[in-house]
């Protein structure tokens, strides 16, 4: 229990941090990363599974979705702050 919990905060840490610099920007702190990383993964999986695509397991394939799924979350909200 306490290992997925530490897995899911290093996959949220390392996916918020890469979408940040991705995406052109600083990054939002190391809370807001993993914030942003976790809600990315669940957003990722979402996506891939609506465009069924199903990627290998495993902590890179996570960390893939999770960073896919961090960037449109990104992209999203510069763009409804920008409405």
């Amino acid at each position: 229990m306490l290992t997925n919990f530490i897995w899911w905060i290093i996959v949220g840490l390392i996916a918020g941090w890469a979408a940040g610099k991705i995406m052109k920007g600083g990054g939002y702190g190391v809370v807001m990363d993993i914030v942003l990383g976790i809600i990315g993964a669940m957003v990722g999986g979402w996506i891939f599974n609506a465009l069924g695509i199903y990627p290998g397991g495993g902590i890179i394939g996570s960390i893939v979705v999770a960073i896919i799924g961090a960037v449109f979350l990104i992209w999203l909200t510069r763009l409804l702050k920008k409405a």
